[in-house]
């Protein structure tokens, strides 16, 4: 191809997709760099070994009312936030949230062996055991449980349940991460919080094996009200009960990391699902918390970028047509942009946890289950590593439409595939592949987890219509996620269905072998690229230090 031929293409807007290896200023507006050099990527970030994590809620643990699957929901949600205010119960439904929009379910079967594979085949990770329902969640250290939750509280965890959690975490390397309960019940007449029940709960869990990696004290104090907590709950007095709760697990437990504040739906944009508040139950904003959680390890947020169609009454919803959109991509970016504020005035330096997130907020939309949302899931990990965000917790492993596997035969969903791939790839350097993301295009970079020197790239193709190519240097092994239809939960490895071998095993994942060269990627696809001959410096082990020779 000549230069001037080069030139006009660029000029049309299309060197990435015929992957021309570079445009000069003057022949186009185009910010992409077709070529990306593996061996030359510089490190610009490092995330926690157990960066990609998970939730299993509380209520899963202890069995309760969580949200309806869309086929048994026969009455609409109210159409109002007063609405709904008024229609819910107390007990084991949120405050201020519709009794119509949840279900009871039985405690989860932690034992179960295609659970306990499909989990382990994730590890090592974090397995995050909260949510809204474990803020009034009793912990009942005797033989023989109550049937009912003691006043203040909304459900009850029994030793053998504790136990089945603490066993399930340890058979699939996944240390816990939690929150206190933090309830009327946990309260002294004052109403100031007490730290009885979370220190009988801790110590049994010390005491049998158990491992608190980190907590918060308080799951999404935003709506602190819709959580369990006082009516006339404010940032004051979450500032006053977070610095009892702190002293309290540093001198009892400082092995565990303290994190903070756990909020949830503020954004720099007016779609953050918490603008408002809900009904009469007001926010509580972030740097109102934060002002009190200094001393914590890290800063804790929660990410949705839209509530799912349970809650249409809280409104911020989002449709399936824009689900490979920049505009809903990049909400990852904005809600972090908000707390990053918050962090550098209240706790500077500090790195993030994304403690929970997903593609929706209600227990996902109806297609959160489907290859269309696993642009999302991956392009959400590739955003955050490379922005501070050290650890992220999905939710859920397994409850409602948002979970990597189904509720009921725990076989993976196209997310669980997309997490595993993750899994085995993308180490813990991050890595600047030397191209500024766009519409239809996004590219990430780490070392190629457990090869010295190798290189892994994450490529989104997310136009749904026309394919894109980009210039490699060396060869790689490539593994490429399609779908015959986006919405199906079906997915496709180079071509070939993915499933669960004879006893749960995990199929045998083979790359196709790639020269060097312009490779290219399919609408709507999702690939990976392994160089492991790349060579990257700071993709090599440190060598250990010899003896001093002074």
């Amino acid at each position: 191809m000549n230069k001037i031929r080069s030139i006009e293409l660029c000029t049309m807007g299309i060197a990435v997709v015929l992957g021309i290896a570079a445009c000069s200023k003057t022949g186009t507006n185009d910010t992409h760099s077709s070529s990306l050099a593996p061996a030359a990527m510089s490190r610009i970030g490092m995330v926690d070994e157990r960066y990609q994590s998970y939730n299993v809620e509380m209520l899963e643990v202890t069995g309760g009312r969580f949200w309806k699957p869309y086929k048994d929901i026969t009455k609409l949600p109210p159409k109002t936030a007063d609405q709904a205010a008024s229609a819910a119960q107390a007990g084991d439904t949120p405050a201020g949230m519709s009794a119509d929009l949840y279900q009871y379910r039985p405690p989860i079967d932690l034992t179960n062996h295609r659970l306990r594979a499909m989990a382990a085949g994730l590890g090592p990770a974090y397995v995050r055991i909260s949510g809204t329902w474990a803020n009034t969640t009793y912990f009942a250290d005797t033989d023989t449980p109550p049937k009912d939750p003691p006043s203040g509280y909304g459900g009850v965890l029994t030793r053998q349940q504790w136990l089945g959690a603490i066993a399930f975490s340890r058979a699939v390397d996944a240390p816990i991460v939690t929150s206190m309960p933090v309830g009327v019940g946990t309260r002294g007449p004052n109403g100031v919080w007490r730290p009885d029940q979370a220190r009988r709960w801790l110590a049994f869990t010390k005491a049998h094996g158990g491992t608190i990696a980190a907590a918060e004290y308080f799951n999404e104090p935003t709506l602190a009200t819709m959580g369990g907590a006082p009516k006339d709950y404010d940032a004051s007095a979450y500032g006053r009960d977070h610095r009892i709760f702190e002293a309290f697990l540093r001198k009892e437990y400082p092995g565990t990391k303290l994190l903070a504040p756990g909020s949830v739906g503020e954004s720099t944009a007016d779609w953050g699902v918490a603008s408002g508040g809900y009904g009469d139950l007001k926010v509580l904003h972030a740097a109102d918390l934060a002002a009190s959680t200094g001393g914590a390890d890290a800063f804790s947020y929660h990410h949705y970028g839209a509530v799912s169609q349970r809650c249409a009454a809280m409104g911020h919803q989002t449709s399936a047509d824009q689900a490979l959109s920049e505009d809903w991509l990049g909400r990852t970016d904005q809600t972090l942009a908000y707390y990053r504020g918050v962090r550098d005035k209240f706790m500077p330096g500090k790195p993030f946890w994304n403690t929970e997130t997903a593609d929706a907020a209600c227990g996902g939309n109806p297609w959160a289950g489907t290859f269309l949302d696993s642009f999302r899931y991956l392009d959400q990990l590739g955003r955050l590593a490379r922005q501070e965000v050290v650890v992220v917790l999905h939710n859920t492993l397994v409850a409602s439409d948002y979970g990597l596997l189904d509720e009921t035969t725990f076989e993976p969903k196209p997310n669980y595939w997309s997490a595993l791939l993750w899994r085995r790839f993308m180490g813990t350097t991050v890595l600047d592949p030397g191209v500024t993301n766009g519409p239809g295009l996004h590219i990430y970079a780490h070392c190629l987890r457990d090869v010295p020197g190798g290189v892994a790239m994450l490529v989104l193709n997310t136009d749904r219509q026309e394919s894109r190519s980009l210039m490699l240097p060396v060869a790689t092994d490539r593994y490429t996620l399609t779908a015959t239809n986006l919405t199906d939960r079906n997915v496709l490895l180079n071509s070939i269905p993915l499933r669960l071998g004879a006893d749960d095993t995990l199929p045998t994942m083979s790359g196709q072998a790639t020269a060097a060269g312009a490779v290219t990627f399919a609408p709507a696809s999702i690939t990976f690229l392994a160089a492991p001959l790349a060579q990257n410096p700071v993709c090599r082990p440190v060598p250990p230090k010899g003896p001093s020779l002074e």
